[in-house]
């Protein structure tokens, strides 16, 4: 599941459904936000946050504890509720086909281009040709404008992700951020790709933006395997 702006309790600039703590919310909303979102779901167990840090660190969930800084979770038990907070990053969520390995990534462009893709597949037992990966509300790539750092850190690691930059001026580029983390996956075997059709900048009604409003609430993508 991935959740909406919509249905929460919290008032501008987090209206309404905010599920982040770190964002000058009051804790009492996010709370009640976060339990209206178990309630809605029939969530088997209360998710797994993480402090995200546009890291490539990958925690086990079994591994897991309040506070762990990570920003991509793995899980090869039921109910181990992976989450991932965004507003304008992509939340990629992978499972294998047979549903028993799953795991739900935070990637940014710095994440993406640092390895956090590769370093969650590391992870499965199952071939990559049997994972199956959804890519959900991120910043579009009309939008997504980033500067010659971004643009040299992706072509050093692979020439052939210019074709997901699009140069505006001397030192700009409009950036795909759903192409970019389709080209890594590919790359890795993973050829079973949904999602990527949204643009959490433009769509201000639905989705949390960052780079649109600064102070702003956090969507969750979430993913687990149920034992039911």
């Amino acid at each position: 599941y991935t959740t909406t702006r919509k249905g929460g309790i919290s008032p501008s600039p987090y209206d309404s459904l905010n599920i982040a703590n770190h964002v000058n919310d009051t804790p009492e909303n996010v709370e009640k936000n976060r339990a209206a979102l178990s309630s809605v779901l029939k969530l088997p167990a209360s998710p797994l946050w993480l402090q995200q840090t546009h890291s490539t660190q990958v925690v086990n969930s079994q591994d897991w504890h309040e506070g762990i800084e990570a920003d991509a979770i793995y899980a090869n038990q039921t109910n181990h509720v992976c989450a991932i907070m965004t507003a304008d990053c992509l939340p990629l969520l992978l499972s294998n086909a047979s549903g028993t390995e799953i795991a739900a990534i935070h990637a940014g462009w710095r994440g993406l281009a640092d390895g956090i893709i590769e370093k969650t597949l590391a992870q499965f037992d199952a071939a990559a040709e049997h994972i199956y990966a959804w890519l959900g509300p991120a910043i579009g790539p009309e939008k997504f404008e980033v500067g010659l750092d971004v643009y040299e850190a992706f072509l050093s690691h692979d020439p052939m992700a210019e074709v997901a930059f699009q140069q505006s001026d001397d030192s700009h580029f409009l950036a795909d951020i759903y192409q970019l983390a389709r080209l890594r996956l590919r790359q890795h075997g993973v050829s079973q790709l949904f999602g990527g059709n949204y643009c959490t900048m433009t769509d201000a009604s639905r989705f949390f933006s960052y780079r649109r409003n600064g102070e702003t609430g956090r969507m969750v993508s979430l993913i687990w395997i149920s034992d039911k």
